[in-house]
């Protein structure tokens, strides 16, 4: 038996979604009259505390409906759940299939409000913008036939090659040595390319001397990789790029090192010093030895060549957030913030000491964290992490969103996929919901073209995923589809992404297949200028710069939402079947297009409706 209540419903509780800590909640429950006597509570238990209740307020009887209500007022930030006590013959009103409460006589799912607080604000130009994720050496080659500056390292002239995969245990091990001479001037080149497909932030994946194509893992936090280019070649595209309109995001990788790194030093590269070979190194206190571990010290989940710092050693924070240290030493030299490799690792101590030194440069300073699930409810170190209620992440990596649209497109329940979107927007509070980092592929995923469309690799190895490639006859529906994900991500709250080459329906499995050199030659125009019109759209509708988010219609192949800003509100219908789908927007019927998408925008005291894009 199914009551009313559904949180994400304004008759049943406001506002919506988290709030700020000292912000009345109005929860309202109805109760079928059929039940008999009920004495409804709310009970309403902050994460690991002993629950309270609340008895609610008769409100009244409509035909065959009794209503209550209480009212909330959580003056401490974090997380609390809920859920009601009928407080007769032991039954409960849990949260069951798509939000909706649920009688029952046992425990269940309970409902989540966030609470956060009330300073927490997020850099306003992200809003309306469009963020394009660069893997440096993939990207453009600026300064063409490269020497390059260690021995270890091979040069690719074959810019069209595939990727080495063969892995480093091999005798012949090329993975990660490969390099196809992508370069700061390179992107510098191609900024005017960038602007006019709408980018207004570019994220680069590590730009840090490392070795190995990824670089991952750091040799120098203060050198940018010889490769790519100088500190003043570095400058130089981040002024260009402002002049663009175009802001450039870096990735810090803060909780490990390279072994083959000034710091560590394993492999000898930097002479006699290192915390490896020199026990009196000024960074031995930032590595954990101990002969308990296979390799004698700790590192990242067991590679050897990734050793793990000590992110609380009293060095390292002033090494990364200090004075003259990395955040300070790149946001000078014309950064705009960072997004942190595996911020679920970092303590939150040590990102609330990132926050610090990245908003001492201005609060337009952006701070994303790399978390693959729900951000709120993540644990770690043994604690729930708080690093989006205020004081560290402005906001993360959208995970969820981007399984939620790759899950549509390819056919998954619609009321399963429009139940994602709603949690994350409800979970998560609104300053981090207005720039999450929204995305189909990234340098850890496979390309959204492949995900959407190819064949699952179940497990096989890269020797299967090589060169594989989805079939001839299927390209054409494959690039449709891969549209329609995108229409979704550039419409959906938060900020949409786009990883180099997708907008020229790039193909590849999982690293390195997903991170080839961008194909510069190809005649792919179907998804470029879509996307161009979904920047401009988001750069000149409010409702896609923090406008609330509203279902509408979540059924069959049919996903509808409705965005609302203070001048315009925009109806967005995606229709992923091979039929064409007749639904209302605007009080008018409005046809999609088999495999298409409509978005319609209204201003809020409506002259008339534009119909902005119908494909």
């Amino acid at each position: 038996m199914h009551t009313y209540y559904n949180s994400t419903d304004p008759a049943c509780k406001q506002p919506f979604g988290a709030v700020t800590a000292g912000t009345e909640v109005t929860i309202r429950l109805t109760v079928p009259e059929h039940l008999g006597y009920v004495d409804p509570h709310l009970v309403l238990t902050k994460d690991r505390e002993d629950p309270v209740h609340y008895r609610m307020n008769f409100e009244g009887q409509t035909p065959g409906v009794n209503h209550f209500s209480v009212k909330v007022r959580p003056t401490t930030t974090g997380l609390y759940f809920y859920y009601f006590d009928l407080y007769t013959d032991f039954r409960k009103i849990f949260r069951g299939t798509h939000g909706e409460g649920e009688l029952s006589w046992t425990a269940g799912r309970q409902w989540q409000l966030t609470v956060y607080e009330p300073d927490f604000a997020t850099p306003a130009w992200m809003r309306g913008g469009t963020m394009y994720q660069i893997f440096p050496d993939r990207f453009n080659e600026g300064k063409p036939g490269k020497t390059m500056p260690f021995a270890d390292r091979i040069y690719r002239e074959d810019k069209t090659g595939e990727p080495y995969f063969w892995p480093n245990e091999q005798a012949d091990g090329y993975l990660n040595r490969d390099y196809f001479g992508g370069d700061f001037e390179g992107i510098r080149q191609k900024l005017p390319y960038l602007k006019n497909l709408g980018v207004t932030c570019i994220y680069l994946n590590p730009i840090f001397e490392a070795h190995s194509n990824h670089r991952y893992n750091t040799a120098n936090y203060l050198k940018p990789d010889p490769v790519l280019g100088t500190t003043e070649e570095f400058t130089r595209m981040c002024a260009e790029a402002a002049q663009n309109g175009i802001r450039i995001i870096l990735d810090g990788v803060f909780s490990h090192t390279g072994s083959d790194s000034i710091y560590f030093n394993r492999e000898g590269r930097y002479g006699p010093g290192g915390a490896y070979r020199d026990r009196n190194s000024p960074y031995r206190s930032w590595y954990d030895f101990d002969s308990g571990y296979p390799c004698g010290y700790r590192s990242w989940w067991g590679f050897e060549t990734l050793p793990e710092v000590e992110e609380e050693d009293p060095s390292y924070i002033d090494f990364v957030c200090g004075k003259g240290g990395i955040i300070d030493t790149w946001l000078n030299l014309g950064a705009s913030g960072f997004r942190l490799d595996v911020a679920d690792e970092l303590p939150d101590d040590f990102i609330e000491k990132i926050r610090q030194a990245v908003k001492s440069h201005g609060e337009d300073k952006l701070l994303i964290g790399e978390v693959w699930e729900d951000a709120t409810t993540k644990e770690a170190f043994g604690r729930r992490r708080t690093y989006l209620r205020g004081h560290g992440l402005d906001t993360t990596m959208n995970y969820p969103f981007r399984n939620c649209a790759i899950d549509f497109v390819r056919g998954a329940d619609v009321a399963d996929v429009a139940e994602g979107l709603l949690d994350i927007c409800e979970n998560y509070p609104k300053p981090a919901v207005d720039c999450l980092m929204n995305f189909l592929s990234t340098h850890d995923t496979e390309r959204a073209m492949t995900a959407i469309s190819g064949e699952p690799p179940n497990g096989r190895d890269r020797y299967w995923q090589s060169g594989r490639r989805i079939p001839a006859d299927q390209y054409d529906a494959a690039v449709r589809r891969l549209l329609l994900a995108y229409a979704m991500i550039f419409t959906l709250p938060g900020v949409p992404c786009v990883y180099y080459g997708d907008e020229i329906a790039m193909q590849g499995y999982r690293d390195p297949f997903n991170r080839a050199f961008f194909d510069w030659n190809s005649t792919e125009e179907r998804l470029r200028g879509p996307i161009r019109n979904l920047a401009i759209l988001r750069r000149t509708c409010d409702a896609f710069q923090g406008g609330s988010f509203e279902i509408v219609r979540a059924e069959g192949d049919l996903l509808q939402y409705r965005r609302r800003g203070k001048t315009r509100t925009a109806e967005i219908v995606l229709n992923r079947g091979d039929h064409l789908l007749a639904t209302e927007a605007f009080g008018k019927v409005t046809e999609v297009n088999p495999g298409g998408f409509t978005i319609l925008v209204e201003e809020n005291n409506p002259t008339h409706v534009g119909y902005f894009a119908i494909y």
